[in-house]
């Protein structure tokens, strides 16, 4: 019987032990009250649960007690007035820690509703652009551009997935190449958007092709890089030769086929640059691609109500015939060749030679190879019954030049021009 009640003992000893041993969890979120923590056990009480990771609301008699106690303790500690004494001073604790309490659960409450939202935005979100229009094959797309790069690319991509492609080219053998390419369905014409009569001609054309049905999507493609130097090296005719093409050709083709488009209430995609957002260069090409955007934002508000759409495809950097680093380095030869000596003299024939060998090593590291990175966006533009209305192409546009251009507007100029040179008269 002895040997019983001694287990009997041990056991229910060990269970005790075992049980005063397990605590509870998320301590950080719970609020603890005390009383009397001017000295004392109160005093040491508060320190040691403000140690453990509670907050701990600490009621002090005195002024001198309270702030002693918060010298000692962290930021999480909290003291309030109290005498027990007085009913008037119990009943104004118990409001501030009623208080205390509710401003932990509305934070708590405030963020789980700012998660839910968000997770509702990205799948709404999600959802929408995996909807796709139908009848493709019934539809045409007429794209600038089509002798190399995204154009190219992107007449074959469409060709694939079964749409009627009208593919505007700037030379024969840039359509012989891309018809070699692609199915019977494609269609080319020749068209140089710096000629009136050429857009005329492709205008007509086109007419032809779609009859009453309409032109679904327009894609404005066509560009020319120009030079990437300082505004001050070049002339009137470097930028006019830039924006002809980027800018006023692009906007005399949309005018011409828009109302094809909206007969059809199609889709047009305009693509502009990661440097419609931000200028990181001098020369036209920016100033064209800003142009671009304001444009289309315009277009996008003026076509809303007709059921035309409008889609604007900021790409970064991607290696494409028109930016290739033999042309861009020799036409950065040629511009500083022909600026004026007070020019030359201003910079200096070291920060040529310096700026030069930045452009090179950038050229050389930045541009991607994967130009599907831009044209599966032109793609989904096109076929999407929900398109957004700006598609950032490129790992360097989203993590780097379009972050860049939320930023204040001296950061901006800190980070662009940090790698720069000094120039020989420079300050």
């Amino acid at each position: 019987m002895w040997v019983y009640l001694a287990a009997l003992l041990a056991l229910y000893f060990l269970r005790r032990w075992y049980r005063e041993r397990q605590t509870v969890g998320n301590l950080p979120d719970k609020h603890v009250f005390i009383t009397g923590c001017g000295s004392g056990f109160g005093h040491l009480l508060a320190k040691q649960l403000d140690g453990r990771g509670l907050r701990v609301l600490a009621a002090c008699l005195t002024e001198q007690g309270a702030e002693r106690l918060q010298q000692e303790t962290s930021g999480r500690l909290q003291t309030v007035i109290l005498d027990v004494t007085k009913s008037d001073s119990i009943h104004a604790a118990t409001a501030w820690v009623m208080g205390q309490a509710r401003d932990k659960e509305a934070t708590v409450r405030m963020w789980l509703y700012l998660a839910a939202l968000l997770v509702l935005y990205v799948l709404r979100r999600w959802y929408r652009e995996q909807q796709m229009v139908g009848n493709l094959p019934d539809k045409h797309v007429f794209i600038t551009g089509c002798d190399s790069g995204f154009g190219h690319l992107l007449a074959k991509q469409l060709d694939g997935r079964g749409l009627r492609v009208l593919a505007a080219c700037l030379t024969e053998q840039g359509a012989e190449r891309l018809q070699q390419a692609t199915s019977w369905r494609l269609q080319t014409v020749i068209l140089d958007v710096t000629c009136s009569d050429s857009i005329a001609a492709a205008t007509a054309w086109v007419k032809g092709q779609v009859g009453d049905q309409g032109l679904w999507g327009l894609v404005n493609n066509a560009g020319v890089f120009g030079c990437v130097c300082h505004n001050e090296w070049l002339s009137k005719a470097d930028f006019t030769r830039v924006l002809d093409v980027n800018l006023v050709g692009l906007i005399e083709v949309t005018l011409s086929l828009l109302p094809l488009v909206r007969r059809a209430r199609g889709r047009i995609v305009n693509v502009t640059s990661i440097g419609g957002r931000l200028s990181v260069n001098g020369g036209g090409y920016c100033i064209s691609k800003y142009g671009v955007e304001a444009f289309s934002d315009s277009l996008r508000r003026e076509l809303h109500n007709f059921g035309v759409k409008v889609s604007i495809i900021e790409a970064g950097a991607f290696r494409t015939a028109m930016s290739t680093s033999q042309d861009i380095l020799s036409s950065l030869e040629q511009v500083w060749s022909s600026a004026p000596a007070e020019v030359k003299e201003a910079y200096g024939e070291q920060y040529f030679n310096r700026y030069s060998e930045t452009t090179r090593k950038l050229i050389r590291i930045l541009p991607s190879d994967n130009l599907r990175l831009a044209t599966d966006a032109m793609e989904h533009a096109l076929t999407a019954q929900h398109p957004r209305t700006r598609y950032s192409c490129g790992w360097d546009a989203k993590l780097f030049y379009l972050p860049l251009s939320y930023l204040p507007t001296s950061w901006a100029d800190l980070v662009l021009t940090c790698s720069q040179p000094k120039p020989a008269q420079g300050i």
